[in-house]
């Protein structure tokens, strides 16, 4: 007695179920596969964080001390400057290439000889305008290798521009303007805001 094949019928309840099973089996199989990429196209929050105002504790910042913080992912140096600091700004003009800070490197009140809201409180990105390096400390006086005419200041080891202590930029350096200046403002004596100024709110 023979037996009709039943692999091809259409009606048959157990290639129905098998192909079911596999059709689902394959459905959370993409549906897994999306989920890292409909993933990847929404912001982290710590990448939303990235964008927001940084509050910072400055009150323990002591004259001569520097906080690095991060801001948009990038470091902002907070240089609470002593009198012999601020002294040498003016000594220094004549060696700078905008000491006015006539490029649009800063808010309007933080374009002043000392660059800053607070005359004693430097507020400054710490990234070399030429090729994005992040430049070193160099507060010394007559620090070696800067000469000793140098009253203090940053230096980019990657190509050898040199700032004062307002984030000014040296003449006949490699990097074409100052180091740039965030908006910023004060909450409270020791409580400083970066990122916003109220006009940038």
């Amino acid at each position: 007695m023979s037996h009709a094949c039943t692999c091809h019928d259409p009606m048959n309840p157990t290639r129905r179920q098998l192909i079911l099973a596999t059709a689902a089996a394959g459905g959370v199989a993409g549906a897994i596969t999306l989920i890292p990429f409909a993933a990847s196209l929404l912001p982290s929050e710590r990448a939303k964080a990235a964008g927001a105002p940084v509050e910072v504790d400055v009150s323990r910042l002591a004259p001569g001390e520097m906080l690095t913080v991060e801001w948009r992912g990038k470091p902002v140096w907070i240089l609470h400057r002593t009198p012999e600091m601020l002294a040498t700004l003016k000594q220094v003009e004549g060696d700078l290439a905008d000491p006015g800070s006539e490029r649009h490197q800063q808010p309007e009140y933080a374009r002043n000889e000392h660059r800053s809201i607070r005359p004693e409180m430097l507020v400054t990105i710490g990234i070399c305008t030429h090729l994005g390096c992040s430049p070193s400390k160099a507060f010394e006086a007559g620090a070696p290798g800067l000469g000793a005419d140098w009253k203090g200041g940053f230096l980019c080891p990657c190509h050898g521009s040199t700032f004062d202590l307002a984030g000014r930029v040296f003449k006949n350096k490699p990097a074409p303007t100052n180091l740039e200046v965030p908006p910023h403002q004060y909450l409270a004596e020791g409580r400083l805001l970066i990122g916003e100024d109220g006009s940038t709110a």
